[in-house]
């Protein structure tokens, strides 16, 4: 499709409009010169190389300009935003946060961006994904645990305490049930995910090879031997594994006797990274407990009845809040959208229960 022909001179809205687009490509250039000086490698490069590719689109809209402006708009809202935490925090979250920005491209639409700049922004998009999935890779599982685990106590024990306590019984009871909510669930957390991640290890350690075979490698015949079905029971292909299984006799023979010889095995991390059973149960157990705690605070501050509950609701609707705008950051999706919904989902799962109390409650008995 041909590019559609531009009016020689351009109009004072389509300038501004330049002069916006301008001070929006270096604010995004600083941000990833920013991120790039908290990282190192191969990633520097990755964010210095996308700032350099920032400077070129700010000097396409400073030729069309004709230099440099008397007078600049502010940079978007989002993107001072961005500025502000490469500067103080250059985290995962930043570049989520910039993935989700390289996304909606505003170059599409705009006839005096070049071809070039329009692909350049959709490659972006997809280097700044790229950047984002190693940083949410290197995210511990405690850390996303910890999320999880407390999204769960907050939404629980929210619907605990607005049940019991709809139905007209006393503080001391709703604090109780609170309690004994939170323990009953931080417990449940904590031995679900210990039998979790000891049954993996468990398996994991039954499927791994061992080396109970290493010492007759040198004995096997050059070219009638078994080993071959080993790496073919692995997953190679049949002339993968003949192959393989040979170079491993070569090798055996070759070594003096009576020199361990170990048959060679994938690396695998698999065990650090489910990590330890007793690690993941206390942290299961804190983590629910810690969202947990947040709903019965007014009760054991002593308040009672519709206070109590207002003041509940809200520091809950603020955790809320909090653990879906960061889930949303992890998963690359909106925060704001993903907030909203967090809360949407606690607040229903309390209106529930908290309508069952009125039904059930001690004035209709």
């Amino acid at each position: 499709m041909s590019e559609p022909v531009l009016p020689a001179t351009p109009s004072a809205r389509v300038r501004r409009r330049w002069a916006r687009y301008l001070v929006n490509e270096r604010a995004e250039a600083t941000v990833y010169r920013n991120l790039a000086g908290r990282r190192a490698g191969e990633e520097r490069e990755i964010l210095l190389a996308l700032a350099a590719a920032e400077g070129r689109h700010e000097q396409h809209w400073l030729d069309l300009l004709g230099g440099e402006p008397r007078s600049l708009p502010r940079s978007s809202t989002g993107t001072r935003l961005l500025g502000w935490m490469a500067e103080r925090f250059g985290s995962i979250f930043v570049l989520a946060l910039a993935q989700n920005a390289e996304g909606r491209s505003p170059y599409d639409d705009d006839p005096y961006a070049t071809p070039a700049m329009r692909a350049d922004e959709k490659i972006h998009a997809e280097v700044v994904r790229g950047l984002a999935a190693r940083g949410r890779r290197r995210l511990s599982g405690t850390f996303r645990a910890a999320v999880f685990g407390a999204n769960d106590g907050l939404v629980s024990n929210l619907a605990l305490v607005m049940g019991i306590g709809a139905t007209g019984v006393g503080a001391q009871f709703v604090l109780f049930s609170g309690i004994a909510g939170l323990l009953a669930g931080a417990l449940s957390m904590g031995a679900g995910e210990f039998v979790s991640v000891r049954s993996q290890r468990e398996l994991l350690a039954a499927t791994e090879p061992n080396n109970d075979a290493d010492a007759v490698l040198p004995d096997l015949d050059l070219d009638a031997n078994e080993l071959a079905l080993v790496y073919r029971a692995r997953g190679l292909s049949e002339e993968e594994a003949g192959a393989r299984a040979r170079h491993v006799v070569e090798v055996a023979q070759a070594a003096e006797r009576g020199t361990p010889y170990r048959l060679p095995t994938e690396a695998t991390d698999a065990h650090e990274t489910i990590g330890g059973a007793w690690g993941a149960a206390l942290s299961s157990f804190l983590f629910f407990a810690s969202g947990a705690i947040i709903p019965v605070l007014p009760w054991i501050f002593g308040m009672a009845e519709t206070p109590a509950v207002l003041l509940a609701l809200a520091l809950v609707g603020i955790a809320l809040l909090g653990t879906g705008a960061t889930v949303g950051l992890l998963s690359g999706g909106p925060p704001l959208r993903r907030a909203v919904r967090q809360l949407a989902i606690g607040f229903g799962a309390a209106a529930v229960t908290y309508a069952l109390g009125l039904l059930f409650g001690v004035g209709s008995a």
